[in-house]
C-alpha cells in the first residue's frame, strides 16, 4: 500500500515536473538577449545630425548638419523617425518617453543583458535634441523639413537636398500636445537619468515643468499652428490626453501632488475616464494615462480617489478588449488575425501591437506587485497577472516569427525577414562606401525600383508587418507593410529585456533548453 502512495506520488511529481518544463519552454523560443541588442541598434541608424566616435551602424555618417541655421536656431541632432528625412517632433517624443519608461520598469533587466548603456544613450539622444529645441519657456521648435518636399525625393540623409525649414510653436501658435508630450518624455526621462547623471536629470526635470506649464496655459493642436504636419503627424486625438500623460510623468518625477491632483480634476472633462480606448499610439495616448493612473491606484490602496478607480476601470476595457478574440467585432474587442496578431487598422498595424503588448507586460508586473487580490475582470472572466504576461509574448513571438508567414517582423533577426524595408538610407549605397553625390530624383530612378534586397541591413526595424489575413509583401514599395518607424520598436527594449530575464531563469533551472528561430 505504501509502495503503491509512492508511486502515485512520483506520478503526480512527475507530472508537475513536466507541465513546469513545458511552461519553461515557452520562454525559451527566441534568443530575446539578441533581439534586445537590434533593437537597440535601430535607434542608432536612425540618428540625424554629426555622429559620436562610437557609433555601431557603420552605414550611416553625418547629416542634417545645418538644421535650424536658417531660423538662427541650433537643431542639429534627433530622430529621423522612419524611411524619410523630416524631423517631427511627436512621434520622436513619443518613442523617448517609451523607451525611457522601458529602462524605467526593466532597467536591472536590460542591465542584466549588457546593453543599459545602449539604452540610455539611445534616450539622451532624443533629449539632448529637445534641449536645443526648446530655446524658450514658451517655445519649443516641433520640426525639421517637411514631408510634402522630402516625399519628392529618393536620397540618404546625407545627401539630402530638400528643405530643411524648421517650424516652432509658441504662444501665437501653440501645440499643446507636442508640449505636453515632449514634458512626458523629459520628465521620464529625468527619472532614467536620477541615479547616473542627477545634474541632467534636474535639467530635464527643469524643462519639462516649463513645457507642461506653456502647454496648459497655451491651449490648442500643434498641427493647427504647423500645418505641414498634419498630413503626415495629424493629432487626431486632440491636446487633452498629452496634458493628462504629461501631468502623469511629472507626478512620478516629483511625487508632488500638484500633479496628481491635476490628472484627477481633469479626468472627466479631458476624457481620460470618459474614453473606452482600444489603441495606445504616438496620437492616442488615454491607455496609457489609465495604465499609469491605475498603477497609482494600487499603490494608494484604500486611500485612492475614486476618480483614480475610474481610471484604472478604462485601463483594464483596455486590457480586455486586448486579451479575448472577438469574430464578430462587437463589445469594442481588438480584431485579432487568424494567427493571432492584434490588428488596429492597415497603415503600420504594427506600432499597435509593440505598445499593447507593452502595456499588458507593465500591468501584469503591476498586478503581480499588488497582490493576488488584484485582478482584472473582463467580460470572458477574471485574469490575472499570468494571463497579461502570455498575451503580451504571444505578440512578441508573433513579431519574432512565430506567424503564418514564418518570417520575423523585426528586421535583421532570424533567418527570414523583410529584406525591402521602405527606408531611403538602407536601400542605396552606403555613404561610408560611395560618397558620390546622389541626386533627388536618381534614387528613385537607380535604387528604388530594384527587385534586390536593400544594400544596407537597418537591424532592429519593427515593419509596419502583415495584413488582417497575416500576409506580408517584402517590397519596398509596399510602405503600408514595408516601413519602419521608432515608436514601433521602442516599447519592444523593456519587453525583450523582461522577456530574456525570464528566459535565462527558465534556462538555470533546465539547463538543456536551447534557443530557437
Amino acid at each position: 500500500m505504501e509502495r503503491r502512495r509512492l508511486s502515485s506520488m512520483l506520478l503526480v511529481l512527475l507530472f508537475l515536473s513536466a507541465a513546469a518544463a513545458a511552461a519553461a519552454m515557452d520562454f525559451t523560443g527566441y534568443n530575446y538577449s539578441e533581439a534586445l541588442s537590434k533593437s537597440l541598434l535601430y535607434f542608432e541608424a536612425q540618428r540625424s545630425g554629426r555622429l559620436p566616435y562610437n557609433q555601431r551602424v557603420t552605414w550611416r555618417d553625418n547629416s542634417g548638419l545645418t538644421d535650424g541655421l536658417e531660423q538662427g536656431v541650433d537643431l542639429v541632432g534627433g530622430y529621423y523617425d522612419a524611411g524619410d528625412h523630416v524631423k517631427f517632433g511627436l512621434p520622436m517624443a513619443f518613442t523617448v518617453t517609451m523607451l525611457s519608461w522601458g529602462v524605467i520598469e526593466y532597467g536591472e533587466d536590460i542591465a542584466a543583458a549588457d546593453e543599459y548603456g545602449h539604452a540610455l544613450e539611445a534616450i539622451k539622444w532624443g533629449t539632448d535634441y529637445f534641449i536645443k529645441a526648446h530655446t524658450h519657456p514658451n517655445v519649443l521648435w516641433a520640426e525639421v523639413g517637411d514631408g510634402d518636399t522630402d516625399h519628392y525625393c529618393w536620397q540618404r540623409p546625407e545627401d539630402m537636398t530638400t528643405s530643411r525649414q524648421a517650424y516652432k510653436i509658441d504662444v501665437e501658435h501653440p501645440g499643446s500636445d507636442l508640449a505636453g508630450e515632449t514634458a512626458a518624455a523629459m520628465a521620464a526621462a529625468s527619472i532614467v537619468f536620477r541615479e547616473s547623471n542627477p545634474h541632467y536629470s534636474h535639467l530635464l526635470l527643469h524643462h519639462a515643468q516649463q513645457l507642461f506649464g506653456f502647454a496648459d496655459k497655451y491651449r490648442g493642436n500643434y498641427d493647427r499652428s504647423i500645418g505641414v504636419a498634419k498630413s503626415y503627424y495629424a493629432s487626431v486625438s486632440g491636446y487633452e490626453d498629452e496634458l493628462l500623460w504629461a501631468a502623469l510623468w511629472l507626478y512620478r518625477a516629483t511625487d508632488m501632488d500638484d500633479y496628481l491632483n491635476y490628472v484627477v480634476s481633469n479626468a472627466h472633462s479631458f476624457g481620460g475616464v470618459g474614453w473606452a480606448i482600444s489603441e495606445f499610439s504616438w496620437d492616442v495616448k488615454f491607455a496609457g494615462v489609465q495604465i499609469l493612473a491605475a498603477k497609482v491606484s494600487m499603490e494608494l490602496g484604500s486611500a485612492s480617489k475614486q476618480v483614480l478607480q475610474q481610471y484604472r476601470s478604462k485601463a483594464e476595457y483596455y486590457l480586455c478588449s486586448c486579451l479575448y478574440r472577438n469574430d464578430n467585432g462587437s463589445n469594442g474587442n481588438v480584431e485579432q488575425t487568424p494567427g493571432g496578431l492584434l490588428y488596429i487598422r492597415q497603415w503600420n498595424n504594427m506600432q499597435y501591437v509593440s505598445t499593447a503588448a507593452f502595456l499588458l507586460m507593465v500591468y501584469s508586473d503591476y498586478l503581480r506587485e499588488a497582490g493576488p487580490r488584484y485582478r482584472v475582470y473582463c467580460p470572458g472572466g477574471a485574469v490575472g497577472s499570468q494571463e497579461l504576461l502570455d498575451m503580451a509574448k504571444s505578440q512578441v513571438d508573433y513579431i519574432l516569427g512565430s506567424n503564418p508567414m514564418d518570417t520575423s517582423y523585426l528586421v535583421g533577426f532570424g533567418p527570414k525577414y523583410p529584406s525591402r524595408v521602405h527606408h531611403r538610407g538602407a536601400s542605396m549605397v552606403s555613404y561610408k562606401a560611395n560618397n558620390g553625390f546622389i541626386g533627388c530624383t536618381q534614387g528613385y530612378d537607380n535604387w528604388y525600383g530594384r527587385q534586390h534586397p536593400n544594400p544596407n541591413v537597418v537591424v532592429g526595424a519593427l515593419v509596419g508587418g502583415p495584413d488582417r489575413d497575416d500576409n506580408f509583401r517584402d517590397e519596398r514599395g509596399n510602405y503600408m507593410q514595408t516601413e519602419a518607424c521608432t515608436y514601433n520598436t521602442a516599447p519592444l527594449v523593456g519587453i525583450f529585456a523582461k522577456l530574456n530575464r525570464l528566459a535565462q531563469s527558465t534556462l538555470n533551472k533546465f539547463p538543456s533548453k536551447a534557443y530557437s528561430y
